[in-house]
């Protein structure tokens, strides 16, 4: 979640009335659907002024973004022993969030409210893809600490190759998930994790 502006001032922002209001958001979202969302539902469900969203939020799309991300925020990738444990790992946790009737719901709602919205998209960008790449760069530094994978000199090279890591895992998982409807169980995680080392160790080799 953002900070408040370094110029504003007055009370500072309650950690507790934000998880109430992006809690209250998803609520809404799944009850409701995007169309029927409003702010002012929001705002009593959260049981606060209709101005403090506003304070923190300038409208629907800022919000339902923000509440998603806090959902995306809450994966963790801890050390598994290898590369090929800690994707299993991270992927099985990914596919149990999407399963959540609010993360599902939520996220199906803001992509497809940002084919409109280009101004939405970079907020998904900023808010929730940027940041979840930390766990792709995280998992790389741990491979490459373990000798599972080289360290990269070129930043740029780098850069994209975590970029490419992050959408193969995400744009699959989700696709599965949430378009297919097919089960992201282990055994599939195991194929898929094979399959993706099988690119990295290439690329490797290359």
């Amino acid at each position: 979640m953002r900070n408040a502006s370094p110029g504003r001032t007055g009370r500072p922002r309650s950690a507790s009335a934000d998880a109430a209001i992006l809690a209250a958001t998803r609520d809404a979202l799944v009850e409701l659907g995007w169309s029927k969302l409003t702010m002012s539902d929001v705002s009593a469900r959260a049981g606060v002024a209709k101005t403090t969203l506003y304070r923190r939020w300038a409208g629907k799309s800022e919000l339902v973004v923000d509440a998603v991300a806090e959902l995306f925020d809450s994966l963790e990738l801890p050390d598994r022993g290898s590369l090929e444990a800690d994707i299993e790992y991270v992927v099985l946790r990914f596919a149990e969030l999407l399963r959540r009737p609010e993360a599902r719901t939520a996220l199906m709602a803001v992509v497809s409210e940002s084919t409109r919205d280009e101004a939405l998209r970079d907020r998904i960008r900023s808010a929730i893809v940027d940041r979840q790449k930390r766990l792709v760069v995280l998992g790389r530094e741990r491979a490459q600490a373990r000798g599972e994978l080289p360290y990269e000199e070129d930043e740029f090279l780098a850069g994209s190759t975590t970029d490419l890591i992050f959408d193969v895992i995400a744009g699959t998982v989700v696709h599965r998930a949430l378009v297919s409807s097919e089960p992201v169980d282990e055994l599939w995680v195991a194929a898929f994790t094979a399959l993706l080392m099988y690119g990295l160790r290439g690329a490797t080799a290359a």
